[in-house]
């Protein structure tokens, strides 16, 4: 029997319209039976057949094989396809995004990390739990590995913590960002009391200091509060233990220019772990590509050779779970279809679930109903092309004025890798142009950025892949990037050390500065901190400069002191020998002349010798009286 078509609906025209459409195409293809058409778009008959049904939209997939084998342009049906899926899955607000309301509800996070909080609904990671667990247990000081996008965070925040403890008093949860010794202190504080000042001050002197402030922060724990921590082997560290968990420790690296403070926070968090009585158990989140920056550490060394973890990619079932699993807890159905394509297109990549995550955000801002669909997650572009597709839409809704803007937050929110991939940093809001305000907003309300309480970052670094437009800005200039970078961290930290002249640019290392400033006004943060420190440089160089100037001047005005008195003093010299010369032959000849009358051949002698230590017109005359005189001895030549 033939297959009937469902009747064209007045109350679902894009959908009907779309698949009278797919029937016309194959009428213009002379009617192939579907069986014939499966053989040429390698689709089942009945998938096509329901494609052209009208009863749900097909997917991309097949919508496009279908037409191909009507001898269709499946190009120009793309583009048809994606307006239907727009209509079918009704309009959005105008920022692109789902209300607050819908944001809360949605069982996925996107590209956010699990936090603490979220540990119900965090699925597929249940086994590495348990063996960061174990492990956490068995070892003082554990590291985690794992390329970016592949869930260390997570695992930490949503897993680790959760299983340890409560997340408050005995947990200290962090990111170590460019003063992590300052940010270390704080959080100490903020537990045990005391100032954070006197403890920074505390951990830069003494390796030793944070083991003696994690014993006093524990002593402080109220009785009751010590009722409600975990007893020993519940699961969580032991009554009086501390877990320190520093989240993206590859900051330490990559934020911090302090060679000093890096070394005294590595040395502090390994001498507080392994003292003999330690109470602290130490787990670092790292990203793979810092293996052999930890590795310079003797500290980190043990840990790296006996307790060291490797967040790979999620199975199959695990990647089932996670997908499927926190929409079945919201009382959402999620078509199997759905599932089985997120699956197959996350398999085996270890940097991708950032990307699944917003994908299926995305999708779930499209559910029709209660029910995730496929369709959905093709209109958001899956899991290539989703937060691509978010970002575009987010700037190109900005004006021309806030898209400049905006290029200059994101180029600010990046860290350029040298030697290693380039990663997201933390600034200051006020490090910012106050004109940036309402393009933080609209970068935050889609989840591009997050917002601390006084600080910006990205919210993930999948976005410096995933986004082409961000990459090509990073690629377009990166030599520029990285003098903004590196000439920003030396402002910052000649402001934070008080104006250290020792930290000044100098020489041509202030010329290259200088001129990519002179050029590059609009980037220039607004507190003006560059501009000072620019400014202070050249001061420094000016002065510099004169004194190098005066000083050789006063060189060579000494040189040309030196040398007179030298020429001087040769002068004197030849005068002195010469009254010496004439002093001396003098006397010579006045000798010869006493003689002359006793002893005629030593007086010949004498003149002799007076002529040739002063020859004068004198001594020549008495030289020559002398020539027929006989000589007591042979004289030589004159």
């Amino acid at each position: 029997m033939p297959r009937t078509e469902r009747p064209l609906d007045a109350d679902d025209h894009a959908l009907t319209h779309f698949a009278a459409d797919l029937r016309r195409l194959r009428e213009k293809a002379g009617s192939p039976p579907y069986r014939e058409l499966a053989r040429r778009a390698h689709y089942s008959s009945t998938t096509l057949a329901d494609a052209a049904g009208g009863r749900r939209l097909p997917s991309l997939s097949v919508t496009q094989a279908y037409v191909r084998a009507c001898g269709g342009d499946p190009s120009d049906w793309e583009a048809r396809w994606h307006e239907v899926a727009a209509e079918l899955t009704g309009p959005e607000p105008e920022d692109g995004r789902a209300d607050a309301e819908e944001q809360r509800r949605c069982p996925y996070t996107g590209l956010a990390a699990f936090q603490p909080d979220d540990a119900e609904r965090f699925f597929g990671r249940e086994r590495l739990t348990g063996d960061l667990v174990a492990r956490v247990l068995a070892h003082r000081v554990v590291i985690a590995f794992g390329a970016s996008g592949s869930g260390k965070s997570s695992l930490l925040r949503a897993g680790l913590v959760p299983k340890m403890g409560d997340g408050t008093r005995l947990t200290l949860l962090f990111n170590p960002g460019s003063h992590p010794l300052e940010e270390c202190a704080a959080r100490l504080a903020a537990v045990g009391g005391g100032s954070a000042a006197a403890i920074h001050r505390e951990l830069g002197a003494d390796p030793l200091a944070l083991h003696l402030t994690v014993l006093q922060a524990l002593a402080s724990v109220s009785p009751s509060e010590k009722a409600a921590a975990p007893e020993p082997g519940s699961g969580g560290p032991g009554d009086g233990e501390l877990l320190i968990v520093v989240d993206q420790f590859e900051e330490v690296f990559t934020l911090c220019h302090s060679q000093r403070e890096r070394t005294a926070f590595i040395a502090a968090l390994c001498a507080a772990a392994q003292a003999d009585n330690s109470r602290t158990r130490v787990v670092l989140g790292v990203r793979s590509d810092f293996y052999a920056h930890c590795t310079e550490y003797p500290g980190l060394v043990e840990a790296l050779r006996d307790a060291q973890l490797l967040v790979g990619p999620m199975t199959t079932e695990e990647l089932r779970r996670a997908v499927s699993q926190p929409a079945l807890d919201a009382e959402c159905t999620i078509e199997g279809a759905l599932v089985a394509r997120v699956v197959a297109d996350a398999t085996g990549q270890a940097s991708v679930l950032p990307l699944v995550s917003h994908a299926l955000r995305e999708t779930w801002s499209r559910r029709r109903g209660n029910t995730l669909t496929l369709t959905g997650y093709e209109a958001s572009g899956g899991m290539r092309h989703a937060l691509a597709r978010t970002a575009e839409a987010v700037y190109t809704g900005l004006t021309a004025e806030q898209q400049r803007l905006a290029r200059g937050v994101f180029l600010r929110l990046i860290a350029l890798g040298e030697g290693t991939d380039d990663t997201k940093r933390r600034v200051n809001r006020d490090q910012l142009d106050p004109q940036t305000g309402p393009v933080v907003d609209a970068l935050v309300t889609a989840r591009l950025v997050t917002l601390d309480i006084n600080t910006v970052e990205l919210t993930h670094e999948a976005l410096l892949h995933a986004w082409p437009r961000l990459r090509g800005w990073i690629d377009q200039d990166r030599a520029g990037l990285l003098m903004h970078q590196q000439l920003a961290d030396a402002a910052a930290l000649w402001d934070r050390e008080h104006h250290d002249p020792g930290v000044l640019y100098r020489g041509g290392r202030l010329a290259a500065a200088a001129e990519w400033a002179q050029y590059h006004r609009e980037d220039l943060p607004a507190d003006g901190v560059i501009a000072r420190f620019l400014a202070a440089s050249k001061r420094q160089e000016s002065r510099s400069s004169r004194l190098r100037t005066a000083a050789l001047i006063v060189l060579s005005v000494l040189t040309l002191i030196a040398s007179g008195a030298a020429t001087v003093a040769l002068q004197q010299r030849s005068a002195a020998r010469q009254d010496l010369n004439r002093a001396v032959g003098a006397q010579t000849t006045a000798e010869g002349e006493q003689v002359r009358d006793t002893d005629v051949s030593l007086s010949a002698q004498l003149s002799l010798a007076a002529h040739r230590i002063q020859p004068t017109p004198q001594t020549y005359t008495d030289l020559l009286s002398t020539e027929n005189v006989p000589l007591s001895m042979t004289l030589g030549g004159y």
